[in-house]
C-alpha cells in the first residue's frame, strides 16, 4: 500500500517544492498575516512568507530609510531595531517580526526634532553620501542604550557589522562619542 501524500514518482521521504517531509504533505500559506508596531504605529498585513523584513518596511509600509545594500548582512544599512535590538532587516523574514515592536530611521526624530544620534551625526559630519547613515545611526542607538559611556575602542567594535565607503570611520566615531556626551 502507498503511503498517503505522496506524489507519485517521488520516494516516501523525499523533499520536494510541495514540502513532502515523512510522507505527508506540508502545504505552507500562500501569504500569512502579520501584525506588529512600526515607529509606534501599528500595521497588519497579509505577507509571502519568503517576503525579507527589508522589503516589507520599503515596498509594503513605504518606509525607504533602510536601505538596502548587499542582501546578505554584510554592509549594515538596512538595520533597524526589532523589540530593542539592531537587526539587518536583510536576514529576517517579515513573519517572523510578527507581534513585535520595531524603530526605523523614521521614528528616531520626535515632534520634528532629531534624536540626539542624529543631531551628533549632523554635527560632527559623521555622514557624506548618506548611504551607510541609517544603518550607522541604528546600531548607534543600540550601542549606546547599552554602554552609555562608550571607549573609541568600544565604538569602533560596536559599529563594526556597518560599512562606510565614504568617511573612514572617524567621524562616525566622533558623532557616536557627541551623542553620548550629550
Amino acid at each position: 500500500m502507498k503511503p498517503q501524500g505522496v506524489s507519485p514518482g517521488l520516494p516516501p521521504h523525499t523533499a520536494s517544492n510541495f514540502g513532502i517531509f515523512s510522507n505527508r504533505r506540508v502545504f505552507l500559506p500562500m501569504t500569512q498575516t502579520i501584525n506588529l508596531t512600526i515607529n509606534g504605529t501599528s500595521y497588519s498585513h497579509e505577507v509571502e512568507p519568503r517576503l525579507l523584513l527589508i522589503h516589507y518596511l520599503r515596498e509594503v509600509v513605504g518606509l525607504t530609510g533602510p536601505h538596502i545594500g548587499c542582501e546578505t548582512s554584510l554592509c549594515g544599512a538596512c538595520t533597524v531595531e526589532v523589540n530593542g535590538k539592531a537587526v539587518k532587516s536583510c536576514t529576517m523574514f517579515a513573519v517572523q517580526a510578527n507581534g513585535a515592536s520595531l524603530l526605523t530611521i523614521e521614528g528616531m526624530a520626535v515632534d520634528g526634532k532629531l534624536h540626539k544620534i542624529q543631531e551628533a551625526f549632523w554635527n560632527e559630519h559623521g555622514a557624506q553620501c548618506g548611504f551607510c547613515t541609517p544603518g550607522m545611526i541604528m546600531t548607534s542607538k543600540q550601542l549606546l542604550d547599552r554602554n552609555p559611556h562608550p571607549t573609541e575602542s568600544e565604538i569602533r567594535h560596536g559599529i563594526e557589522g556597518n560599512v562606510c565607503r565614504c568617511t573612514g570611520y572617524q567621524h562616525i566615531v566622533n558623532a557616536v562619542k557627541a551623542a553620548a556626551r550629550a
